[in-house]
């Protein structure tokens, strides 16, 4: 089975709806993809915590066979962010960051980690980026996603990761404001003129594009879900499903499989969203993936 490395952050969020609030709960670009992408695929996972982090969120990632050799324990407390959702759940308003331990994090890859075929770099300063992509030796399909802080502070090196990735998954605001266009169909050429050979532009409740270089685009909607719980880290965990199912194919990567990848990491984000935090991921299983498809095929048939 193809091995998928992913680095990000591992982090406790504190989320305000209008369907409530929680505090504290189990967040991070790195768990939500690992804990979507291991129901396909075996996961490493590099990152950095502190001595807060709950054993209890240690044996969630074991009992999902997550290899957490990578994961870096200091003192110090865990990544802390703080938003709510109002009117527009597709936007959150940060209240509050707390980078803790997270600010010092320099990712280092163990050696049995750089062998890694499948490699996704979360939303981690593109220098970062750069840095794990020196420490993997030869890998088949690489990832990436950004945000718009890098966009407007870094994006010298945010340029040189994209020459150097496969595909870029990022939401249309960002994807707009990466590249000046108004819209994702005109955004998605422009993406892939910088490098990645195929762009995943993630529009929340309007679903997906995706674009190839040769195949040009293909798109869909999401799956309607008619309540919104918590659509934090629906992005993530839409890459966490892409990856999983891309892994799982052997090594098949074409449009046809990436088109299909899109749909799994629809239907993952879609169970993200139904609660707080990870708090769907945690039990899903192969056969409610298999069963919320067969729900979509009816919604997108003609």
């Amino acid at each position: 089975m193809s091995q998928i490395l992913v680095v990000g952050s591992l982090a406790y969020d504190s989320i305000k709806t209008p369907a409530g609030s929680v505090h504290r709960t189990l967040g991070g670009s790195a768990n939500y993809f690992s804990l979507a992408a291991s129901l396909f695929a075996k996961i490493r996972v590099v990152g950095v915590v502190g001595d807060d982090y709950a054993e209890s969120d240690y044996q969630l990632l074991s009992s999902r066979n997550v290899d957490m050799t990578g994961l870096e324990k200091v003192p110090g407390k865990t990544f802390h962010w703080e938003g709510s959702y109002h009117e527009d759940m597709n936007e959150a308003v940060t209240l509050r960051t707390d980078l803790n331990v997270f600010e010092y994090f320099n990712p280092r890859l163990p050696n049995s980690y750089r062998d890694s075929e499948f490699v996704f770099l979360a939303n981690i300063s593109p220098d970062l980026q750069l840095k794990v992509l020196e420490q993997v030796e030869n890998p088949r399909f690489v990832g990436m996603d950004t945000m718009n802080f890098w966009i407007n502070s870094k994006i010298t090196d945010l340029n040189k990761v994209l020459g150097k990735v496969d595909l870029l998954l990022i939401n249309e605001g960002e994807a707009q404001m990466l590249t000046g266009a108004n819209n994702a169909i005109s955004a998605a050429p422009l993406i892939c003129a910088k490098g990645p050979r195929y762009a995943v532009i993630k529009r929340g409740e309007y679903g997906f594009v995706l674009y190839s270089k040769e195949e040009g685009f293909f798109m869909l909607p999401a799956m309607p879900i008619p309540t919104v719980v918590d659509p934090t880290g629906a992005g993530d965990t839409f890459a966490g499903g892409f990856f999983g199912y891309l892994a799982s194919r052997n090594g098949n990567i074409n449009f046809h499989e990436l088109k299909m990848a899109c749909v799994h990491g629809t239907m993952m984000a879609s169970f993200t969203i139904q609660d707080f935090g990870v708090a769907s991921l945690q039990n899903i299983t192969k056969r409610d993936l298999e069963k919320r498809l067969t729900e979509f095929k009816r919604v997108i048939s003609l």
